[in-house]
């Protein structure tokens, strides 16, 4: 069983222009995700799938293996489904660990466990595929209406049911399964929690400038 990282990184971010190598913390995104993922020891090798020639460039400087993504593949209107898809099948290895370049306060150690509670599950049949989570402890509303808790008994906010909520920082699936689920999340997805700070993703200004400041202190 071979087992490739997946980083895919594509031009044209809207709310955070460039995000992926726009500077951060004396490094880029993509640099910083790439150094980590190199020394991961229980990886076979990294792919960088990407539209952008100047973010496969910085692939290779780290030996990474690259392919270049259609730009039908890297815009606003197609579908993450078909992305999914088109990238596993342009993917060199049976298991594809999915890692997103902007989650950078996650821990190595995080990664070399989740290779290994994947390799574990598999064997059993148990899970098709293994996707890192956080839990949620918030008063949750829907239609003006409360949907974890009851209003008359209200809970202390550590005492709500444990809700987790997908962060995609690992995802880990094989290359056959990635395909027919058109998705990083397989039938019976095994829930790998890893705390609030790790999940830490970067969608906004907001967002990159709390990630930068964290990962700056290198203490978390």
């Amino acid at each position: 069983m071979k087992i490739k990282a997946l980083v895919a990184v594509r031009s044209g971010s809207v709310r955070v222009e460039n995000k992926n190598i726009k500077p951060f913390a004396d490094s880029t995104l993509l640099d910083v995700k790439l150094q980590q993922l190199k020394r991961i020891p229980n990886l076979d090798g990294i792919v960088v799938n990407s539209n952008s020639n100047e973010m496969l460039e910085i692939a290779k400087k780290y030996g990474c293996e690259t392919v270049k993504r259609d730009e039908y593949y890297a815009s606003n209107s197609v579908s993450m489904s078909e992305v999914y898809r088109n990238m596993a099948e342009n993917f060199s290895a049976d298991v594809v660990a999915y890692i997103n370049v902007t989650n950078p306060l996650l821990k190595d150690e995080s990664i070399v466990k989740a290779i290994e509670v994947y390799k574990e599950s598999v064997q059993t049949g148990e899970f098709d595929s293994l996707n890192s989570a956080h839990l949620i402890k918030e008063f949750m509303f829907q239609d003006n209406r409360p949907i974890n808790y009851d209003l008359k008994n209200q809970p202390r906010s550590q005492d709500l049911p444990d809700i987790s909520a997908l962060n995609f920082a690992i995802s880990i699936i094989s290359k056959e399964k990635m395909i027919s689920c058109k998705n990083v999340v397989g039938e019976k997805p095994n829930i790998y929690l890893i705390d609030e700070i790790e999940a830490t993703d970067i969608d906004n200004p907001i967002d990159f400038e709390f990630a930068e400041f964290v990962y700056k202190k290198g203490q978390w």
